[in-house]
């Protein structure tokens, strides 16, 4: 796995050609809380506009399966 530097913070992230990518949000969630990161990705999943975006990122893949 490599990592990329953003703000100065490690994160994850799998670059595969026949596969898909992978971004830790883990990692980017260590930014604003690096004790708690769970209570960051909490928020998101509660916010309507996150939900709606990983409905249409799912789309897209799925668009792709078929």
């Amino acid at each position: 796995m490599e990592q990329m530097i953003v703000k100065g913070t490690p994160i994850n992230v799998q670059w595969k050609q026949n596969r898909d990518d992978y971004i830790s949000l883990t990692d980017i969630a260590k930014i604003k809380d690096s004790d708690n990161p769970r209570y960051i990705i909490q928020n998101w999943m509660r916010n309507r506009n996150m939900i709606e975006f990983l409905g249409v990122c799912e789309k897209g893949r799925s668009n792709k399966l078929f």
